[in-house]
C-alpha cells in the first residue's frame, strides 16, 4: 500500500520507532520524529483528598497506570514490589478490572477508572513516586504525565521511555532488574532525589499544543513543497 508513495513523511512518536522505521520496507521515506504531547492545563500538580480517603496520609505511595494490566505491562514486577517494599509503602494500580483483582495481594489498592483526566492527575499528584515496569511501550504517555504532576518517574528501558527521563526526573532501568527498582523507589521516596519542579519543567516539552503546531508546519511545508 505505501511503497511507492509519492512525496511521504513518516512521523513517528519515538526516535525509538523512527529506527525501527529506517530498518523496515519504509526506509525510504524520510522519517520526523514528533513525540506525543499531554494537555499541560490538565496535568499538572492537583490537591485532592484521594490519600485521605484510602488512609494512605502515613504511606509512601508508589502508583501504576495503564490500561490492559499484564505481563505486557509489568503487572507481575508489582506483585513481587508489594512482597518487597517495607511496611510504610503502598502501591496503587489505576486501570485495573476484576480479572485483575484476582492476581493482585491485599496490600495493593486497585482503582478500576477514573471519572476523567482531572481525577488522573488528582491521583499522580498523591503520588510520590511513578513506576512504570512495562516491557511494551512506543513512547510512554504515562511517563509525561506523571512527570508533569511533578511526581518522578522509574522506569524499565523499553521503546521510546528513555527518550522522556533524564537525570533530573527519574531513572530508566534494565527490563527486568526488580533489585533496583526496589532500590531506586526507596531512595526516591526517601531522599527526594528529583525536585518536583525539574519534573514539571521537564513535562512542558510535550505540551500537546506545541505538538499540533509542529504538524501544522510539517503539513504547510510539505504543501508549500509540492
Amino acid at each position: 500500500w505505501f511503497t511507492g508513495v509519492k512525496n511521504m513523511t513518516i512521523v513517528t512518536p519515538s526516535q525509538w520507532l523512527a529506527d525501527l522505521v529506517k530498518q523496515s520496507f519504509l526506509k525510504e521515506y524520510p522519517v520526523k520524529v514528533i513525540n506525543s504531547g499531554i494537555d499541560l492545563n490538565v496535568f499538572k500538580p492537583t490537591e485532592s483528598d484521594f490519600r485521605k480517603k484510602h488512609n494512605l496520609e502515613d504511606k509512601k505511595v508508589v502508583l501504576g497506570v495503564a490500561f490492559g494490566w499484564g505481563v505486557r505491562k509489568g503487572l507481575d514486577v508489582f506483585v513481587e514490589l508489594s512482597k518487597r517494599l517495607p511496611d510504610n509503602y503502598k502501591i496503587v494500580l489505576v486501570g485495573t478490572d476484576e480479572s485483575v483483582d484476582k492476581q493482585l495481594p491485599s496490600n495493593i489498592l486497585s482503582i478500576h477508572r477514573t471519572q476523567n483526566q482531572k481525577e488522573l492527575a488528582e491521583i499522580y499528584s498523591a503520588a510520590d513516586v511513578f513506576v512504570n515496569p512495562t516491557r511494551e511501550e512506543v513512547f510512554g504517555l504515562v511517563n509525561v504525565e506523571a512527570l508533569a504532576c511533578a511526581i518522578p518517574v522509574i522506569s524499565f528501558r523499553t521503546g521510546g521511555c528513555p527518550e522522556i527521563i533524564d537525570e533530573n526526573t527519574g531513572l530508566v532501568i534494565d527490563v527486568d532488574n526488580v533489585d533496583l527498582m526496589e532500590k531506586e523507589i526507596i531512595k526516591a521516596c526517601e531522599n527526594d532525589s528529583y525536585s518536583g519542579e525539574n519534573c514539571i519543567a521537564r513535562a512542558k516539552a510535550f505540551d500537546q499544543h506545541e505538538k499540533f503546531e509542529t504538524y501544522i508546519k510539517l503539513f504547510d511545508a510539505m504543501v508549500e513543497k509540492n
